[in-house]
């Protein structure tokens, strides 16, 4: 755990040393004010409701998460800093899930600081706290089951800008899976028991489950299963390339 905690510290630091998680924190807030107050129509629908704000969420991490996790893992290999890593006293796991940890705090951060928007839903009527508080939840555990697949694809390859664009491709699937357009391709072509897998691996399905307020148990286990999942791939892919 030590070693986990040192790994997590030195990245979770890193961040902030340089211009680019205030720049990436900036665009979050603002991409999350239009979206939630013009694209979202917020004051048009007359609702004390934030399903506006959380349901753009899925598709600003298609995009943003990426942008965090392509540097996990390629910049450390391009930089020739992946092999003096591996010779410090750590275990594979610690660093793999230090790095993971830190970059999921630091988009847990930049969701936190959205929290004006929930107080102006406040002021303005009576919303559903409890609700809010899912979806906050949820919209949590979604991205950082997008930003394990990233650290796994990151783990790929050393250049970032290739981690960047398999990461956002493998997400968009994910998250379209459960779509009627993917629905409806699949059931011309599948036996109903595929097209029910590949709908059950959608994170719009799973989330719209928590926005509407449950916390369901099997949509916990889905994301914590998940994110388990390719960080075990992050660690295999790490360690082929050591050796």
């Amino acid at each position: 755990m030590r070693a986990m905690l040192a790994v997590f510290k030195r990245e979770f630091t890193g961040y902030f040393s340089t211009p680019l998680a205030y720049v990436f924190i900036v665009i979050f807030l603002f991409a999350m004010g239009v979206f939630t107050f013009y694209l979202g129509n917020f004051f048009g629908s007359e609702q004390a409701s934030l399903f506006p704000f959380f349901s753009f969420h899925p598709w600003l991490y298609l995009f943003l998460i990426p942008a965090i996790s392509m540097r996990l893992w390629a910049e450390e290999r391009k930089g020739g800093t992946l092999e003096l890593l591996m010779t410090l006293p750590i275990p594979l796991w610690a660093a793999v899930v230090g790095k993971y940890l830190a970059a999921w705090a630091f988009s847990g951060i930049a969701l936190l600081l959205t929290f004006p928007i929930w107080i102006t839903v406040n002021y303005l009527g009576d919303p559903d706290n409890g609700v809010i508080l899912a979806s906050y939840i949820g919209s949590f555990l979604m991205a950082g089951a997008y930003l394990a697949i990233g650290s796994c694809l990151s783990a790929a390859t050393n250049s970032q800008v290739i981690a960047f664009v398999v990461s956002v491709v493998v997400c968009f699937l994910f998250t379209v899976a459960g779509t009627p357009l993917v629905i409806n391709f699949v059931q011309a072509i599948a036996p109903l028991t595929l097209v029910n897998a590949i709908s059950s691996f959608s994170f719009l399905t799973h989330f719209a489950a928590i926005m509407a307020g449950v916390i369901d148990l099997r949509d916990i286990i889905f994301f914590g299963s998940l994110i388990g999942l390719f960080l075990f791939a992050t660690a295999i892919l790490i360690d082929l390339k050591k050796a």
